[in-house]
């Protein structure tokens, strides 16, 4: 929830989302090898050949954080989180068409409701800005394909939530540099930010910036491994109910209709839904254990 007001913060005062993307791998990379080097973290050093495995999931995720902060230059943050609550949609029609199968009609039915309070947010959106509401969902896509492969490296080669964040920084920064400088963000970047740098209220939300990206993407990875690529966006619904009210004050830029309020209203619920499904499903799938384990106690 925080990550998307320190990166709005920063942006309204350094445009050069690309070089901040780079900054913020680069900060990973260097935190997690010097923690392995100095015993911090099990993580294993680098091996090429699960580099290659690994290489769309950072292609996918630079994809993804690029064009969210691109669309955060045009959009407000209430709509910003209500188009990223598309995300469990597009996981779940991706879990079908590569083998998962169809979840449950409760869980199949809070997800559709979800996107349609989306839609309807939409429509009361009077300062609607076409290219943000573009970068916007096309971040929606490329979250999708990377979150579905981080389950499946996880699932499949036994990586670590670190390990994965590891490979994925590394793997990011030649793209990254690459895209910095066709761009034509780097060198005027680098000297903007270098002068920007003496004021203490920049430094500060530069340095959170940083900071928070790495712990977001830890717990972020973390929860797709331990639990699914569905939840994890799921989750993601349930943290707006914050941040869409905050970001109604904060920051600006929001026109407050009844057709927004309502959608975002659905959408919210959608997500508590999909949790009480989910939770459901979990003490279904325990009792016929604590029946089996009950049995056996008794004989």
């Amino acid at each position: 929830m925080a990550m998307v007001f320190i990166n709005k913060a920063v942006l309204m005062q350094y445009v050069h989302s690309m070089t901040l993307l780079t900054l913020q791998q680069l900060a990973t990379t260097l935190l997690i090898h010097f923690a392995r080097v100095m015993g911090y973290t099990k993580a294993r050093g680098f091996n090429v050949e699960t580099a290659k495995r690994l290489i769309l999931v950072s292609l996918f995720y630079n994809a993804n954080v690029a064009f969210a902060l691109a669309s955060l230059k045009g959009v407000n943050i209430p709509m910003y989180i209500a188009i990223k609550r598309l995300t469990p949609l597009a996981v779940l029609i991706a879990g079908y068409f590569s083998g998962k199968g169809i979840p449950t009609i409760q869980v199949t039915l809070s997800v559709i409701l979800t996107a349609a309070g989306v839609i309807i947010a939409a429509l009361g959106d009077f300062s609607f800005d076409l290219f943000g509401y573009g970068m916007a969902f096309t971040s929606v896509f490329f979250q999708t394909m990377y979150l579905v492969l981080v389950e499946r490296s996880g699932a499949e080669d036994g990586l670590s939530s670190v390990e994965i964040m590891f490979y994925n920084s590394v793997l990011s920064l030649p793209f990254l540099l690459f895209l910095i400088i066709a761009t034509g963000e780097f060198p005027d970047s680098m000297s903007i930010l270098f002068a920007k740098s003496t004021s203490l209220s920049f430094l500060v939300i530069l340095i959170l910036s940083l900071v928070m990206g790495i712990v977001l993407n830890y717990t972020m990875f973390l929860c797709t491994i331990v639990n699914s690529a569905l939840t994890t966006t799921i989750v993601g619904v349930l943290k707006g109910v914050v941040s869409t009210t905050l970001g109604f004050v904060l920051l600006g830029g929001v026109q407050v209709h009844a057709l927004n309020v309502t959608g975002l209203v659905i959408n919210t619920a959608g997500g508590v839904w999909y949790s009480f499904a989910k939770y459901r499903q979990k003490m279904k799938n325990k009792l016929p254990k604590l029946m089996s384990d009950s049995e056996a106690h008794r004989k």
